[in-house]
């Protein structure tokens, strides 16, 4: 990876998205801070970016549905998957007690994913933010005494808090997978073994089953299978599916026969498999 890629993400500095952009590209790189997810791809749309790290999954959470959208309809490339696993501490500033503590602040989905350790806590109010990392930049800012962060080390380290509780989230296999998207689809130079797509089927008995037995019969496994409606269309609905397989061969045929039964068919990334935690 060259020298000052500039990657998009969700969040500011030391938030989970950046964690998973240093696991994917190594730290060498340039970190582009985005308020939202859309925000991200006009970002990379605008040339501002030349990758952008996305959430698409979480193994407590589910998947979050409205980035598949958001890379359908801005058309861009899949060329990497990373999973990252979800630890989440309690950071104050360095002298602060547990005992002084008053507030706890986070993002909504980290606050859940905690629910389980602060039900022993009754007397420490929750309070929402937009982004783990923000959470933590603030308390540092304002020189918050009576107030911790739940978010990763990272924000620890970065924005000089102390952790006073480790891995206080309530499933300790808690991971969420994230997508590596470019603007234009070039050839990937790693070899290839997953494939991300989407496509539509025509809405009558056995139509979705006819496509995803092609794949069993070319031996392709189907690692996820998710759909969402179309927006405006009833009973219209988007597959947006995971494949893998070990011959690539397979998988071309299987594509080729798919096409036949189909509509709207596209495939949205082709890249290396990248599932450990």
């Amino acid at each position: 990876m060259k020298k000052g890629t500039r990657v998009a993400i969700q969040g500011i500095k030391a938030s989970f998205h950046e964690e998973a952009a240093f696991k994917f590209f190594g730290k060498d790189i340039q970190t582009i801070e985005c308020n939202s997810f859309k925000q991200t791809c006009d970002v990379l749309e605008n040339g501002d970016a030349d990758f952008v790290v996305m959430a698409i999954e979480n193994s407590i959470a589910g998947s979050l549905l409205p980035n598949y959208t958001l890379i359908r309809e801005y058309n861009f490339a899949v060329v990497g998957e990373v999973y990252l696993a979800i630890q989440l501490h309690l950071m104050a500033l360095p002298g602060v007690k547990f005992e002084d503590i008053k507030y706890a602040t986070s993002h909504p989905i980290a606050i859940r994913q905690c629910v389980d350790f602060f039900e022993d806590y009754p007397q420490i109010q929750i309070i929402e933010g937009n982004d783990t990392a923000a959470c933590a930049k603030r308390i540092k800012e304002e020189q918050l005494t009576d107030t911790v962060a739940i978010a990763n080390t990272l924000a620890a380290e970065l924005y000089e808090l102390n952790v006073i509780e480790r891995r206080i989230e309530s499933n300790k296999k808690n991971f969420t997978r994230f997508l590596i998207l470019k603007r234009d689809r070039t050839e990937n130079e790693s070899p290839i073994n997953k494939a991300s797509i989407c496509f539509q089927v025509s809405n009558h008995v056995g139509a979705l089953v006819k496509v995803l037995n092609i794949f069993a019969e070319q031996k392709v496994n189907l690692s996820k299978i998710q759909s969402m409606p179309v927006l405006g269309k009833r009973n219209e609905y988007y597959f947006y599916v995971d494949m893998e397989w070990k011959n690539m061969e397979d998988y071309d045929k299987a594509v080729r026969l798919a096409l036949k039964y189909t509509v709207n068919f596209n495939i949205m990334g082709e890249y290396q498999k990248n599932d450990k935690v």
